[in-house]
């Protein structure tokens, strides 16, 4: 959600900062400032844009070396300047930034006013430094310390930087259950929210872990602790980024970039992993347990949002593949409504990120009961890789757009893997079909290509539909989760009304809603139900509605019956989710250009939701 930078050096703080929460936008935030300390705080915040903080920076020109930087997503009060972050204490010494929530933070508040502190904000955040400052001053005692022991006290989950004009040249980081990253310069140190901020300026870096506290200082080792005020050995990580990546390359969004770049992410996923021409997969994260995953009385696969419509095709895989039964459940609803979770159920995590709020708490609970956890993320070192006793990475590269695209077809392609291997490791899966699937698979990228190439096409057809307030996507069987996964893409970026229904699901309802202004758009790939789906658009046709199919190449009848229609390739079924959902990813896109949205930055939105 929100995003932290934070610096500590020989150089000017201010433009490392500013330049760290331009990188930090695509999180979401309604607000941000900035805190640089030169024997004094020069505080300046602003609700808006970082384009609107940096007009008021370049005309001050905060000077010093040592600042922390913040784009908040409020939580605890309205977005305007006052509720933005960083927030100081009453005395104006100590200036904090804070990720996450503090849960107390209303009976904390009562205590602390018992005492004599005033608050100027409704945050939660403010709550915390005024506690830190409490305590350093009532023990005469050094600023770690006295984080430490505020956090005591404190219920939630945060990611914290925070600096003392008594401490000159000093950071203080913690976190719990909300990540924050430790970058590592020559004789300068940077904390950040995650490591997009960082890659310009190392690629050496430290995660830290739950309930450690970083002193970072100039000129002496980083030096890590428990909340116990035990040392720790700081795990030293080599960042696998560059700062290409974090560019938009020429596209006039992240969002369309990364639609385009698919064909290389799906081809990155598979490397080492598929060989079609000697016949083989393998998941070297899954080596160990496969056995166990295939022998499993169950799988869990859990999510949110994109990822839980990744989970269902990932569910249509694994039954069909290798006849292992599957639930799939949102990680916000498997959290809290105690589902009966055994030591031979496996669960599975899908998240780009790696830091859902939701996804780890239902991770933690399912370790509890003895499961074996898996992780499918995208963040190399993020808290879900980190639970998790085994996983895959989707090397899909840093998603920037809010709205998941590559990320959505690499975690379709580990899944459609791991069905495989489970498949083969059963003995369920035919040799035949297996090598089929192999072939197919491996050619999924140039397709991918192919259905780019109809860009403009696909723009024309968005430029009829762009006025509708409402849409219905159709699907029958694997490609049921593509319609929920357009519909919402639509609602993200664009904001108008869409929903996604199983077909047969459309006479028990939504019927009703369809007319002359309600766009349609059926999936119609699908040989196994093709009958089926031409009836769909019969009736949808019968009743005015406006129908847009996504077709296979060479199909006449429903393209005939549609107003307008966009091809894809031909692949194996299993696999259409892969292509069918690429004209939606572009149909989303480019109906929310011409509505003027902001696409990389939807109104309300964040791109990890590290909060409840």
């Amino acid at each position: 959600m929100c995003g932290i930078i934070a610096y500590v050096g020989d150089k000017k703080a201010s433009p490392i900062l500013l330049n760290g929460l331009q990188r930090l936008e695509y999180r979401g935030y309604d607000s941000a400032g900035i805190a640089v300390m030169n024997g004094k705080l020069d505080v300046i915040k602003k609700k808006g844009k970082v384009g609107d903080l940096k007009k008021i920076v370049d005309r001050l020109r905060p000077e010093g070396n040592t600042g922390i930087g913040h784009t908040r997503w409020a939580t605890h009060g309205a977005p305007n300047d006052i509720n933005a972050h960083p927030h100081c204490s009453s005395d104006g010494k100590i200036a904090l930034v804070h990720n996450g929530i503090i849960e107390n933070c209303d009976t904390l508040r009562e205590a602390l006013k018992n005492l004599g502190h005033r608050f100027k904000s409704e945050t939660d955040t403010e709550v915390l430094v005024h506690l830190i400052n409490e305590y350093k001053t009532r023990y005469k005692i050094p600023l770690e310390k006295s984080l430490r022991m505020a956090l005591k006290r404190v219920v939630g989950a945060y990611a914290i930087v925070v600096m003392d004009l008594d401490e000159p040249n000093v950071l203080v980081a913690a976190r719990k259950a909300s990540p924050l990253v430790i970058g590592l310069g020559k004789k300068e140190f940077f904390a950040a929210s995650d490591a997009t901020p960082l890659i310009e300026h190392t690629k050496e870096v430290v995660y830290l872990q739950d309930e450690e506290v970083a002193v970072l200082q100039p000129g002496k080792p980083l030096a890590i602790k428990s909340f116990q005020n035990k040392p720790q050995k700081p795990d030293i990580v080599e960042l696998d980024m560059e700062i290409e990546e974090l560019e938009k390359g020429g596209f006039p969004h992240f969002m369309l970039k990364e639609i385009h770049q698919q064909p290389d992410t799906i081809a990155d996923c598979m490397r080492g992993r598929l060989n079609a021409e000697e016949g083989w997969t393998r998941l070297g994260g899954m080596e160990p347990f496969k056995e166990r995953m295939a022998n499993a009385s169950r799988l869990i696969i859990t999510g949110c949002g994109t990822s839980w419509h990744a989970g269902l095709i990932g569910e249509y895989l694994i039954e069909d593949l290798a006849r292992i039964p599957v639930e799939v459940e949102y990680a916000s609803e498997l959290r809290y409504r105690n589902p009966i979770i055994k030591p031979n159920d496996v669960v599975i995590a899908l998240s780009q990120s790696g830091e859902t709020a939701d996804t780890l708490a239902a991770l933690q609970h399912a370790k509890e009961k003895g499961a074996l956890i898996y992780g499918i993320v995208n963040v190399v070192g993020s808290s879900i890789a980190r639970i998790t006793d085994a996983g895959s990475y989707i090397h899909a590269g840093p998603e920037i757009g809010v709205a998941s695209t590559k990320a959505f077809t690499a975690q379709l392609t580990l899944l459609s893997l791991l069905a495989m291997q489970l498949g083969t490791t059963k003995g369920v899966l035919h040799n035949e079909y297996y090598l089929r699937l192999m072939k197919e698979l491996s050619e999924i990228p140039n397709k991918v290509r192919n259905i780019l190439a109809k860009e403009a096409g696909i723009k024309e057809i968005a430029g009829h539909i762009k006025d509708s307030t409402n849409a219905l996507y159709l699907g029958r069987g694997y490609n049921f989760p593509v319609a929920l996964e357009g519909a919402l893409k639509l609602k993200e970026i664009s904001y108008i009304h869409a929903e996604g229904y199983p077909a047969a699901e459309m006479k028990h309802g939504p019927i009703a809603l369809i007319d002359e202004n309600m766009p349609v758009i059926v999936l119609a790939t699908n040989l196994s139900a093709y009958d089926k789906i031409v009836s769909n658009v019969q009736e949808v046709k019968a009743r005015k509605g406006t129908v847009i199919s996504i077709v296979t190449e060479g199909d006449k009848k429903i393209k005939a019956l549609s107003d307008y229609s966009i091809e894809i390739p031909k692949t194996i079924e299993p696999l259409t989710p892969l292509l069918s959902v690429v004209p939606l990813q572009l149909l989303s896109y480019h109906i929310a250009v011409m509505r003027g949205c902001d696409v990389d930055q939807p109104r309300n939105l964040a791109k990890s939701v590290t909060v409840e």
